[in-house]
C-alpha cells in the first residue's frame, strides 16, 4: 500500500470557502404557467458560475439526479423532495422550491461534478427538450469507473484500514446527522414561535384599536364621574399602529430564522442524507455483487472438481473451465469496482468534513438573528413606553403604572 499523503489522488485540498464560493445557483417560482389541461409549476435557474438562466420543470431536475446517480454511483447525489400530484399547495411548493436550490447548489459545488457536461447542459442549456439533450450526452460513455484513470490504481491509494476507517466514519456522521436532525427541529420551533408571535402582536393591537374605536354611548352617571373614557379610548387607538410594527419586526425575524438558520442546517442535512445513501448503495451495489459473485465462483470451483473426479466429457469439462475463467475475470472487476468505490468514499467523507465548519456559519447567524430581532423590537417598545402616559389620568406623575409588591422586589434582585 501507498502512504496517504497530501499529493496523493485520494485527497481533497478544498476549503468550505472554496466549494461555497464556485457557484451560487438561484431558485425562482415562475408563476401562472399553465398546461393545456393542468396547472403545472416551472423555475428559472439561474447560475453565477455559469452566467446563465434557464428555465426547468420538477421532471428536469428527476431526470437529471436520475442520470447523476447513473454516471456517478460512488459519489453523493442529493436526493429530490417528493412529487406531489395533486392538491399542491402555496406551502408545499415553497417547500419544493427551496429543496430544489439546495439540491442543485450540493451538486454544482461537488468537485467530482464541476466540469460535468451534465451540470453544464442543466445549467446553462437554453434550448428545446433538456431530457433528450441530457439522455444523449451520457449516451454509451460508461460511469465514473469506466472514465476515471484511476480506477485500475485504487486500491494503492487506499490505506491498509480502510474498512475500519469506513465504518468509523459513517458511524460519526450518523451521530452528526442525528443531532442536526434535532437543531434543525428547535430552530424550525423557533421561527414558527417567531411567526406566531408576530401573529398575537398584530391581533393584540388590533384588539386594542377596537377597543378605541368603541362608538357604545356611556351611561350619563358614568360620563360625568369618569370623564378620562374618552381620552383612554382615543390613547388605545393609537397603540395600534406601534403593535403592528412589532408584529412586522418579529415576522421580519423568523423569516430570517428561516432562511438564514433552518436553510442551512437544511442544506447540510441534505448533504449528510446523501452520504448515508451513498454508503448503502457501497454495500448493497458493488459490495453485495462482489460477494455474490466470489459465491458464485466457490461453487463453479466444487463443480469442476466434481466433473474432473467423475472423468466427464473433455467437451464439458472445457466449457466448465471457460465459464469458470470468465467469472474470474468478472470477480477481478468486481474487486477492481469495490476499490473505486472505497476510494470515492474516503473522498466523500473527507467532503462532509471540508462542511463541518458551516456549523459556525449556523451558529453565526443563529446568534445574528437574535440580536438583530431583539435589537429591533426592543427600539419599538422603547417608543411605545412613553405614549403609554396618557393612560395613567390622575398620576401625571407616573410614566408606568405603579408596581406591585411583588414587581417591586422582582426588579429590586
Amino acid at each position: 500500500m501507498m502512504e496517504v499523503t497530501q499529493e496523493s489522488p485520494l485527497m481533497l485540498a478544498y476549503t468550505l470557502q472554496e466549494l461555497l464560493g464556485h457557484d451560487t445557483v438561484q431558485v425562482e417560482l415562475i408563476p401562472e404557467k399553465k398546461g393545456l389541461f393542468l396547472k403545472h409549476v416551472e423555475y428559472e435557474v439561474s447560475s453565477q458560475f455559469f452566467k446563465s438562466s434557464v428555465y426547468r420543470r420538477y421532471n428536469d431536475f428527476v431526470m437529471f439526479q436520475e442520470m447523476l446517480l447513473q454516471k456517478y454511483p460512488y459519489r453523493m447525489v442529493p436526493a429530490l423532495p417528493p412529487k406531489r400530484m395533486l392538491g399542491a399547495d402555496r406551502e408545499f411548493i415553497e417547500s419544493r422550491r427551496r429543496a430544489l436550490k439546495r439540491f442543485i447548489n450540493l451538486v454544482s459545488r461537488h468537485p467530482s461534478f464541476w466540469d460535468d457536461v451534465l451540470v453544464n447542459m442543466f445549467l446553462s442549456y437554453n434550448g428545446q427538450d433538456i431530457q433528450n439533450k441530457m439522455r444523449d450526452s451520457i449516451r454509451g460513455v460508461g460511469d465514473e469507473y469506466i472514465t476515471s484513470n484511476l480506477a485500475a490504481q485504487a486500491k494503492d491509494f487506499l490505506p491498509a484500514d480502510i474498512q475500519v476507517q469506513f465504518a468509523a466514519s459513517r458511524e460519526l456522521i450518523r451521530n452528526i446527522f442525528n443531532s442536526f436532525y434535532k437543531l434543525r427541529d428547535r430552530a424550525e420551533r423557533m421561527a414558527a414561535r417567531a411567526i406566531d408571535n408576530a401573529t398575537d402582536l398584530l391581533g393584540f393591537g388590533k384588539e386594542l384599536s377596537a377597543l378605541g374605536s368603541d362608538s357604545t354611548p356611556l351611561p350619563s352617571w358614568a360620563s360625568r364621574t369618569h370623564s378620562s373614557w374618552g381620552a383612554l379610548k382615543q390613547a388605545l387607538k393609537g397603540l395600534s399602529v406601534e403593535f403592528a410594527l412589532l408584529a412586522d419586526k418579529a415576522a421580519q425575524q423568523g423569516r430570517l430564522e428561516e432562511i438564514d438558520v433552518v436553510e442551512k442546517l437544511n442544506l447540510f442535512l441534505d448533504l449528510l442524507q446523501s452520504y448515508k445513501d451513498l454508503c448503502e448503495r457501497h454495500e448493497k451495489g458493488v459490495l453485495h455483487k462482489h460477494q455474490k459473485a466470489l459465491h458464485k465462483y466457490s461453487l463453479m470451483k466444487k463443480q469442476m472438481m466434481s466433473a474432473t473426479v467423475q472423468n466427464k466429457e473433455t467437451e464439458s469439462v472445457e466449457q466448465l473451465e471457460s465459464r469458470i475463467v470468465e467469472q474470474e475475470n468478472a470477480i477481478i472487476v468486481m474487486e477492481l469496482r469495490n476499490y473505486f468505490s472505497l476510494f470515492c468514499l474516503h473522498q466523500e467523507t473527507q467532503l462532509i468534513h471540508i462542511y463541518l465548519p458551516l456549523t459556525s456559519h449556523i451558529l453565526g447567524a443563529f446568534v445574528n438573528s437574535q440580536i438583530q430581532g431583539h435589537k429591533e423590537m426592543n427600539q419599538v417598545w422603547n417608543d411605545l413606553k412613553p405614549k403609554l402616559n396618557c393612560l395613567f389620568v390622575g398620576s401625571s406623575s407616573l410614566s408606568t403604572p405603579p408596581l406591585s409588591p411583588e414587581e417591586r422586589h422582582f426588579f429590586s434582585r
